[in-house]
């Protein structure tokens, strides 16, 4: 009678890690280069990702992109100098700045995006139809609550 020996909740754990690490290794090797071509950082092009369809005061994107006020004004004061987006006083608090998109960023986001587009379709090319609609399902279960938590920050 063999002795059937499951895996270990640590050793599937360790696989889910490392497919999950080198996965967004993957990808974010994808968005650098994607940022690089058109003289982004990644945080740059996470910036114009976020300001795609909504316009947020500088203290939710600092929130959003877990970087202190400082950091953030010195990405916005460089991405404002190269005409891809703009701050105005918030009409309802004064002290309240809002961040929004030119037409040259969303251009430039847009240009980004297709790269990246792509790119993740190259990546995916050899995943079956069915295993893609999964993985879909299954990301946007396990980044559900982190999203819903950032977007009612970034509103």
């Amino acid at each position: 009678m063999a002795l059937v020996v499951a895996k270990s909740d640590t050793s599937v754990t360790t696989e889910l890690v490392d497919s999950l690490v080198r996965l967004s290794f993957a990808v974010h090797d994808i968005l650098g280069r994607a940022a690089s071509e058109h003289r982004l950082s990644v945080t740059q092009l996470r910036l114009l990702g976020i300001l795609r369809d909504r316009n947020p005061p500088m203290a939710a994107i600092a929130e959003y992109l877990r970087l202190d006020r400082s950091s953030v004004t010195g990405l916005v004061d460089r991405a404002e100098g190269r005409g891809l987006v703009s701050r105005t006083a918030s009409t309802e608090d004064g002290r309240v700045t809002i961040v929004t998109i030119t037409p040259t960023g969303a251009e430039v986001g847009r240009r980004v995006a297709a790269m990246v587009t792509t790119e993740i379709e190259a990546l995916m090319d050899h995943v079956s139809a069915t295993d893609r609609d999964r993985m879909v399902r299954i990301a946007e279960s396990v980044l559900s609550e982190r999203v819903k938590k950032l977007e009612t920050t970034i509103r």
